[in-house]
């Protein structure tokens, strides 16, 4: 994969519209921010959202990356959502070639506690039996796969669980860490590129985040102002948000500026615009 192609999906995926979920959480939730009871202070907490949601990106990014590269080593995307009774799962992976269908449950790290890893191997069953309803056993190739071979937590116990599934379904089911799972597919060559990649990609990225939406004003503007009015409302009459988080989002009221022009063209539209446009006039000048 070209490494344009690679560092555009993951980019993508992680970063845009991290301002605009911020948004959204802090009218919803704004305790989560502002709270008494908490041992951050706004600016702090703020950090720590967007850190945490960059992570959890990360690894609904890298699904998209190794979906890439299974298109360009020339295996056959499959549909991943399949039927369980009235249950709808959604697969991580599922491609094929002409001999077999490969089903990979897909996570960064093994690093579950105890409900989370039982919970996963009820469901890797579950979809292993549901789609025997499709495929051969013979032609299933199913896979519990970490894609971080530093840390292995549960091992033991997902070896016993895959080794029960192999003896109950008469299926190949494998544990992978790293390159073992590229390896057992037959291209372990991926594995090193992907290396390669990852290093340039961190290489190239911010130490940390920007809380300050005003950096970029325009694109900050262009991401969230489509969203819906109430998420808005509920931000400008929530005055310990507007005195303590909108200093640190909106620094030079850049963005307040935008959203407030925009507003008021779409005040013929709906009364809410209006009101929306005459809250921030009266935030900007205050």
């Amino acid at each position: 994969m070209e490494y344009s192609v690679f560092c555009g999906i993951l980019t993508k995926q992680i970063f845009e519209n991290s301002k605009r979920d911020l948004i959204e959480k802090i009218a919803e939730y704004p305790d989560r921010y502002i709270g008494l009871f908490r041992p951050t202070k706004p600016r702090a907490k703020l950090l720590q959202n967007l850190l945490q949601s960059n992570e959890i990106r990360f690894g609904d990014a890298l699904e998209l990356v190794f979906k890439q590269y299974f298109e360009e080593l020339g295996y056959k995307l499959l549909e991943n959502k399949i039927h369980s009774g009235n249950d709808e799962l959604n697969l991580d992976q599922i491609f094929r070639d002409s001999e077999f269908v490969y089903f990979a449950e897909q996570k960064v790290r093994d690093d579950h506690d105890s409900t989370k890893k039982r919970g996963q191997m009820e469901n890797f069953e579950k979809k292993i039996e549901a789609l025997l309803d499709s495929f051969s056993e013979k032609e299933l190739k199913c896979f519990t796969y970490f894609i971080d071979p530093s840390l292995v937590k549960n091992k033991n116990y997902y070896l016993e669980k895959l080794q029960t599934i192999r003896v109950n379904y008469n299926v190949s089911a494998e544990l992978c860490y790293g390159k073992e799972f590229w390896s057992l597919i037959n291209h372990p060559e991926i594995w090193d590129e992907l290396l390669t990649h990852l290093r340039k990609w961190k290489d190239e990225i911010p130490e940390m985040p920007s809380i300050n939406f005003d950096e970029n004003a325009q694109n900050t503007f262009d991401e969230i102002k489509n969203h819906k009015t109430i998420i808005f409302r509920k931000l400008f009459e929530n005055v310990e948000v507007v005195e303590n988080i909108f200093p640190i989002l909106f620094p030079q009221n850049k963005v307040l500026r935008l959203l407030m022009d925009y507003f008021k063209q779409k005040s013929k539209e709906k009364t809410i615009y209006k009101n929306l446009a005459e809250m921030l006039d009266k935030i900007i000048h205050h």
